[in-house]
């Protein structure tokens, strides 16, 4: 490794560098909705504006259908990714409710829990009794242990609107590149040479 990119490395995890870029917020990276947006805006606009060239539709009308697609077709993904986003978004809460009620109802079962979920990752006698009683020492740190480490939940820097927009743009833009190969064809009408009859 080069000197440079070690010593960036070096001071990228000094005490004061790791702390400050731990305190700040979480960011959920936004590549799988551009994917997803991208793939399905370029697939289907291909698909229609082929469908209408295979039909024998003038150019115009398939540019029309095209873009047509990709603002309603566009749209219906943000939508749909949007309320994925919510769907998780209340999931996380139910299970948060659900944790909450089950610390305040059973609160040696959910030591227990948190117990046997750190002696898997390694942690045993004393070591594994001081790490129960600090995460259960707090409440919402406790919660938001079980979320992770129970149900494989977070929520940290999920935003469906942030989803939705990214799905959208990218169909946009992916799905605008089948149009302009079809705004540059001109359709020859199809002559048919009548069979004289015999």
């Amino acid at each position: 490794m080069p000197s440079t990119e070690n010593d960036r490395l070096l001071s990228e995890h000094q005490p004061n560098a790791v702390r400050a870029r731990l305190a700040g917020p979480v960011k959920a990276s936004t590549l799988p909705d551009a994917v997803l947006g991208g793939i399905d805006g370029c697939v289907t606009t291909f698909a229609v504006v082929s469908g209408a060239f295979g039909a024998g539709f003038s150019p115009q009308v398939a540019l029309v259908l095209g873009f047509a697609n990709l603002i309603a077709d566009g749209f219906s993904m943000a939508v749909s990714n949007y309320e994925a986003g919510q769907a998780q978004l209340n999931q996380i809460k139910f299970a948060e409710r659900t944790e909450r009620e089950h610390i305040r109802a059973v609160p040696e079962g959910e030591r227990e829990e948190i117990r046997q979920l750190f002696q898997a990752k390694g942690f045993d006698g004393e070591l594994l009794e001081q790490v129960v009683e600090a995460i259960s020492r707090n409440p919402d740190v406790w919660v938001a242990t079980m979320l992770r480490e129970e149900y494989g939940l977070s929520g940290a820097g999920l935003s469906p609107r942030r989803a939705a927009l990214t799905t959208f743009a990218a169909f946009l833009s992916v799905g605008a590149l089948p149009l302009g190969p079809a705004g540059a064809f001109e359709r020859k009408p199809t002559v048919l040479n009548p069979v004289a009859p015999s």
